[in-house]
Parts: C-alpha cells; structure tokens; sequence
C-alpha cells in the first residue's frame, strides 16, 4: 500500500489510466493535465519535469492518483482515505488542488494554510439553452482569430487568478482541434468558449469569457450551451465544467442551462509560521 511516482506520462497512465478512466468526471483534471504532457511533452507546463503519482491498495488495484506540474501545486485525483493519510509522508507537500474533504484533511496537517481557490465540478444535465437567445450567432475560432483569442485567453486568467504564460499554447492548440467557439454580434466578436479534447468519453468546458463592455446580454450563456450541445453531438458522454464559488453569477448561468453540481475542489496552500 505505497504511492509510487515517475516523470514518464506514459508509465503513469499504463498504471493508472483504467483507475481515471473508471471515474472520469471526479479524474477530469488529471486526465487533461496527462493528455497534455502526453501530446505536448513533459515541459508543457514549466521547465521542470512533471510528477506522476498512484497509490495501490491491499488488494493491488491502484486508489489514488496525483499529477504535478512545477510550479503549480499538485492536483489529487480520486484517492481512498488511506491514500491521503499516507500521501504526505510519500511526497512533501506546501499546497494541494484536490476534493473538499481531502484537501482539507492534508491541510490539517500543517501549522497554517490558506484557502487560495473554491471551484464547484457541474456535469450537464438536460440542456436548456438560453430563451430567447442574444443577439448573434456562434462560429468556430481559426489562426486568423488568434490575436484576439490569446488576448481574451489572458484577460480570463487576470479574472480568475490563473498565469496567463501559456495563453499562445492555449489557443494555438484548441484552435488545431476547433476547441475555441466565438459568439458574434453584428459581426464583432463578443464572447468566447472553450473545449477541451476528449479523454475517457469526456469533454470540460474552459475559458468562458467576455469582456466587460460586452456582458449582461446573455452571450455567455449562449456560447456555453452552444459548444456543450456540440460536444454531446459528438459523442461526449459527460460534459463538465467547473465554477469559482465566488461567483454567483456564473454559477448561477450555468445552472439555468442545465449543469449539475457534482462536486468541489479547493486548492489550500501551506503558509509560513
């Protein structure tokens, strides 16, 4: 009953790939971090080598897996209680991005820790779009967007406290798979979502944006349920997307269109004494 741990995305996912794959709504962030170093390499996210963990219980099948990306703090998948009670002594730890109830039971471990993010994890249910419907209509993003889009890529980050360093890397590969939808009105672009590939049957929802001087029409709403009914068209059996608890506004729109809590995540940091 040991966490074991490696740089090789490829090693992790002969190990652990059936165990996120069982669970890949609870796993979708572990999930898109590997298929990224998978696709991308292993500097996909910083220049320091990734950390891939699993932990096998008594019976050997593996119940707990862990990703880290430096300088991000690690993201926990589903883990049993046993694997988070033996995860500190495996891998030192100064944060952790996992499930409510496991990272608050790492963070009880240290002296002191802050709460640095709430998010709540919606699956959708039935959709429900948007009625009647902004004004416009929605269109796929190319190279041609790109200016605009990494532009809007890093404004999104500036709003939710995420580095807007790989906004090029973001765009560049969401557009290669038709991932970025554009929402126009009179012919401006005047909103933006995301998808992201498919892993294990699942697609999330990202970076749903739109700039101030364009919001309180309802385009958000609009763009969303445009590209999660396109993702269930396309054989996506679960579409996701997580929230900011601080903010009800979003939750709250996308809960009228059909999305369903399943669950929250919160990312704790370790402070000084």
């Amino acid at each position: 009953m040991t966490w074991t741990f490696t740089d090789d995305v490829a090693v992790f996912l002969d190990a652990a790939g059936a165990s996120l794959a069982a669970r890949p709504a609870e796993n979708t962030l572990v999930l898109t971090v590997t298929a990224t170093l998978r696709d991308s390499g292993p500097h996909a996210y910083g220049e320091q080598p990734p950390v891939l963990g699993w932990w096998r219980g008594a019976d050997g099948d593996v119940a707990g897996t862990l990703v880290r990306t430096p300088p991000f703090v690690p993201i926990l998948g589903t883990a049993a209680p046993e694997a988070v009670d033996a995860l500190p002594g495996a891998l030192p730890l100064t944060g952790i991005n996992a499930e409510r109830a496991a990272a608050q039971s790492l963070a009880s471990r240290w002296p002191r820790h802050r709460v640095d993010e709430e998010h709540r994890l919606y699956r959708l249910g039935t959709l429900v779009p948007p009625s009647p419907a902004p004004a416009g209509a929605p269109r796929t993003a190319t190279a041609a967007d790109r200016a605009l889009l990494v532009d809007w890529v890093r404004a999104f980050g500036a709003e939710t406290g995420q580095p807007g360093g790989r906004a090029e890397r973001i765009v560049d590969d969401r557009t290669a798979h038709g991932g970025l939808t554009l929402w126009e009105a009179g012919g401006v672009p005047v909103s933006l979502a995301g998808v992201s590939r498919r892993s294990a049957g699942t697609v999330r929802v990202t970076t749903v944006y739109t700039p101030p001087e364009h919001r309180g029409h309802g385009y958000a709403a609009a763009v969303t349920a445009r590209v999660s009914r396109v993702a269930r068209e396309e054989g996506a059996r679960e579409v996701l997307l997580f929230t900011d608890l601080a903010n009800p506004v979003s939750n709250g729109v996308y809960r009228r269109i059909g999305y369903e809590p399943l669950g929250d995540r919160v990312l704790i940091t370790a402070e000084p004494r």
